[in-house]
């Protein structure tokens, strides 16, 4: 059936049954993302929530419904990337997109390279969490490259000068430990759905048919401070598979810059289970979460494997949704932060899946380079929006972590009292967070030196490193503070460090 819209289509798909919440936006945004501006998407669909849905969707995220056309239960919607008047003169070829989910078969690592060795990190060492912000430049690349626009090699050498930037910016501050700044992924987390296989990244908007209340989803993507269209979110549409390296490629082109030791951050498998799992879109791969869960483990211990071998001297993964299990509501009840939708147990089970998901990514490696941060939310410097209260009903599961270092959040007020970290094993290092990335003030080295202090005196110099509370741009488009500021703080941590080094007899 051919329907006669006022233009003709440039791709179409037919979407059968699927409403927007069971895998219509999915296919929507894996059809569109590669259409130039104006490119025109012809959606098929038997599906009457559809009706009012996709409206809706093109409301939200900038697109225009251009024609919607129906014969008996067939509906055609004809959408425009943008706005139709965008659209070019010249004829617009139709992209090339796989039909259908292709399971992608990859063999089983049956044995991981030997570890290489790597520059040791001292006590007391600064360094960031991760992220730093990106040029204006960089960002653009990022959302071109997502979009289909940019092909990948010169995704990467515009992403080399951004590293180069970072890289220098730490190494002038003082830094004792260097990342890359993570400046080629769009946010510390769902990068991986552009690295992994059978993953697919998708704008945070399309997610509202997902949620329980999508009018108070809205008034969180709000307290983004970015247009939530731009921030993306990884769903899992089947088996993942690690057909090439997830961080690697960031690591070796670190290494080339610096000799100072290189560390790579990277989601941890707790947060990526509550963010990939997603009842409507996961379970046309997995039956359960836990199957889901053992895959994760499988690509991040691959992964791992692989980062070690290239000499990385920490690999740390971020699970900041540790907080959200304590911090936040009913377990029934679904929550925006880091856009771990997933439902949850009861707070015991959910911190017990937790802590096995860790022990299971880390298990056989070496404990000294690996670690663990958490934070209670790094998505607005407005600091009501995110969670707060102390370590207490934490710091069992962080204690039975079979990690070297722990990077806790410690400069906000958030936080609550230190002493609470006391239970922690002694073998254990800590980051303290020593400065507040969410803050443009640049603390003074006298505070740095008092707050770091009293870290001393709860758990010794030889155990401490100095960071900031979390990474300076968690997400690509939402930057906590400015380049300059980042590097004044790092800055500021670096002359604490000096003071308290010689106070303390701690060799550099």
């Amino acid at each position: 059936m051919t329907f006669p819209h006022p233009h003709q289509p440039d791709v179409g798909f037919d979407g059968g049954d699927l409403d927007c919440g069971n895998g219509l936006l999915l296919l929507i945004r894996k059809h569109i993302d590669p259409l130039p501006r104006g490119g025109l998407l012809e959606i098929r669909s038997t599906e009457i929530s559809v009706d009012e849905d996709l409206p809706a969707w093109c409301r939200m995220t900038g697109n225009e419904l251009v024609s919607f056309l129906r014969e008996g239960k067939q509906r055609s919607f004809l959408v425009a990337k943008g706005k139709l008047a965008e659209r070019s003169a010249v004829a617009i070829a139709a992209p090339s997109v796989s039909a259908g989910f292709e399971p992608v078969v990859v063999k089983p690592m049956t044995e991981f390279p030997p570890v290489a060795p790597a520059p040791g990190i001292k006590p007391l060492s600064v360094m960031g969490i991760g992220s730093w912000p990106r040029p204006r430049w960089m960002l653009q690349a990022v959302h071109e490259h997502m979009e289909g626009r940019l092909d990948d090699a010169s995704f990467h050498a515009t992403a080399d000068d951004a590293v180069r930037l970072a890289v220098q910016a730490q190494l002038r501050a003082g830094a004792d430990v260097i990342s890359d700044g993570e400046q080629r992924r769009d946010s510390y987390s769902s990068f991986v759905a552009s690295r992994l296989d059978n993953c697919q990244l998708i704008p945070l908007t399309d997610l509202l048919p997902l949620v329980d209340d999508p009018e108070e989803f809205e008034r969180e993507l709000r307290a983004l401070d970015v247009p939530a269209g731009d921030v993306r979110h990884p769903a899992v549409f089947g088996p993942l598979g690690r057909s090439r390296g997830i961080a690697v490629h960031e690591v070796d082109f670190a290494r080339a810059l610096t000799q100072q030791p290189v560390k790579v951050a990277l989601p941890g498998p707790y947060l990526l289970t509550r963010t990939m799992w997603m009842e409507c879109i996961s379970d046309r791969a997995y039956d359960n979460r836990d199957d889901l869960a053992r895959d994760i483990v499988r690509v991040l211990r691959e992964e791992i494997a692989c980062l070690l071998a290239a000499g990385t001297a920490l690999v740390q993964l971020d699970e900041p949704v540790l907080s959200e299990v304590v911090f936040s509501g009913p377990a029934s009840q679904r929550s925006f932060m880091c856009g771990a939708l997933g439902e949850k147990a009861d707070t015991p089970t959910e911190l017990a899946f937790a802590r096995d998901l860790i022990n299971a990514v880390v298990a056989g490696f070496p404990r000294e380079r690996l670690a663990v941060h958490m934070c209670r939310g790094n998505w607005t410097p407005d600091e009501t929006k995110a969670l707060a209260g102390d370590y207490r009903p934490l710091v069992d599961t962080l204690g039975q972590l079979r990690v070297g270092t722990l990077f806790l959040e410690l400069a906000t007020p958030r936080a609550g009292e230190m002493e609470v970290l006391k239970a922690l094993p002694d073998d254990v290092r800590i980051g303290i967070g020593a400065c507040n990335q969410k803050h443009a003030h640049v603390e003074s080295v006298e505070h740095v030196v008092h707050h770091a202090e009293h870290a001393v005196q709860l758990f010794g110099a030889e155990r401490l490193l100095l960071t900031p509370d979390c990474g300076f741009a968690t997400f690509a488009d939402n930057p906590l503070t400015s380049a300059a500021i980042a590097e004044a703080k790092l800055a500021t941590l670096a002359g604490a460090a000096r003071i308290l080094r010689e106070r303390h007899g701690i060799a550099v």
